[in-house]
């Protein structure tokens, strides 16, 4: 259980980073209400759903066919999350202003899952993470489906409640640059020691 707690702890600072996913969710809630983003919420988990199975049968197949290239996926996962880490410490110095456009989609659960479906950031980030968690002595496609469910229920949770904040807030087109900054400064600090205890363990 304590693995399966650490790999969440891992992945929270990456959730709570905008890419693609969470603006588009913040875009329905802005552009019509909190039902809009969490409906697109269920599109998004779905479309990670995939990626979920895929990964999970995939590190299983490397682990008994090709062992050397899963300890190099293992440790190419280890420095993605290094540079993560470095550019979202960066980008503290930086000037800078997340847009959230407020444009509603007629389809939102359907745009949301093709969002995380076709995401390419969405694949690296389970072949960078998964593989840190996994013991290749035990039953790894389980293994690695539970580490993807718990990555979607901490994405549903997580999207679901900032639908919520944001809908009651005040409407604004961008995220405050001062708390984005704290957000990425606690992002990449956790992302970093997240990425130096794999390395040492």
């Amino acid at each position: 259980m304590s693995v399966f707690a650490l790999f969440a702890l891992t992945v929270l600072p990456l959730i709570f980073t905008p890419g693609p996913d969470m603006l588009f969710i913040l875009s329905q809630v802005m552009g019509k209400d909190a039902k809009a983003g969490m409906m697109a919420t269920i599109g998004i988990c779905s479309g990670y759903l995939v990626h979920s199975i895929l990964v999970a049968l995939g590190i299983a197949a490397i682990i008994v066919s090709f062992p050397v290239l899963f300890e190099t996926i293992r440790y190419l996962g280890i420095a993605y999350l290094l540079y993560l880490a470095f550019h979202l410490i960066k980008s503290v110095f930086h000037s800078k202003q997340v847009k959230i456009e407020q444009k509603i989609s007629a389809q939102p659960i359907r745009k949301g899952f093709l969002t995380a479906l076709l995401n390419p950031k969405g694949m690296l980030i389970y072949f960078a993470i998964l593989p840190q968690f996994i013991d290749k002595s035990g039953n790894t496609v389980a293994q690695g489906l539970i580490l993807s469910f718990i990555f979607i229920g901490l994405i549903f949770v997580i999207y679901c409640g900032l639908s919520l904040v944001f809908a009651k807030i005040s409407q604004k087109t961008g995220i405050d640059e001062r708390k984005q900054k704290w957000i990425d400064a606690g992002s990449g600090s956790l992302l970093a020691l997240a990425a130096t205890w794999l390395v040492v363990n």
